[in-house]
């Protein structure tokens, strides 16, 4: 795993995390000023991590929603795909609480965190391969902060890409495809389709299939 220098984003607080006005990003950052004038209420800017960093398991999304977490400033918290991975979390004891679509529902996280590879909402939920690149700092500051990580569920093929370049590891290490799992160094990466609304609805993703990946993630880490 790496990490990013103190030089490598200016733009990053001094957690390495990518500031509220976070210009690297110019399609996004405009994306973003727009919603700024026309939701004032909303959260638009880029969505930190949620759950602890001493936590076992990382879930690694591809982006905010943008009426879901760019509103709420939770990840996967007010849309369609947060109903789905929460109630998935509960289930398998990596959550507890009510999920009521908001980030002050007191949902918690037991010994998971929930990131996205690309920070800032994109516009058609649709980042650019720049886009994702830029952003992946930040990715790996978060992956290199948690140092008792153990598994990562990355949902979708750019988020397992991503967080496959992130540990500086080629595609070729660990394919995506839905159900598989792969050995890099002490992690253990789960793939899985993601948990999006058009996935579910179309029968790309069941939540049998969702439930399997996270099973299996249970498993490895036990108890």
């Amino acid at each position: 795993m790496t990490t990013i220098s103190k030089t490598e984003h200016r733009d990053a607080d001094a957690s390495g995390k990518p500031g509220r006005d976070c210009p690297l990003c110019p399609r996004l950052k405009a994306f973003r000023k727009e919603w700024r004038r026309r939701e004032p209420e909303w959260f638009n800017a880029p969505v930190a991590s949620f759950g602890p960093r001493s936590a076992r398991l990382l879930i690694v999304g591809l982006a905010p929603g943008l009426r879901g977490a760019n509103r709420t400033g939770r990840p996967f918290t007010g849309d369609f795909a947060g109903g789905l991975l929460y109630d998935t979390l509960k289930r398998f004891g990596f959550a507890r609480g009510s999920y009521l679509a908001s980030a002050d529902d007191g949902l918690t996280l037991v010994d998971a965190r929930i990131t996205n590879a690309v920070r800032c909402v994109p516009p058609e939920n649709k980042p650019t391969p720049a886009e994702v690149k830029t952003c992946r700092s930040f990715l790996q500051a978060t992956i290199v902060e948690m140092r008792n990580l153990r598994a990562i569920v990355t949902l979708g093929r750019i988020s397992h890409d991503s967080t496959l370049a992130a540990l500086n590891q080629r595609r070729s290490a660990a394919p995506f495809g839905h159900g598989a799992s792969h050995e890099i160094g002490r992690l253990r990466i789960f793939a899985s389709y993601h948990c999006s609304r058009y996935n579910t609805s179309t029968g790309v993703l069941t939540p049998k299939m969702f439930e399997d990946v996270f099973a299996a993630a249970r498993a490895f880490l036990g108890d």
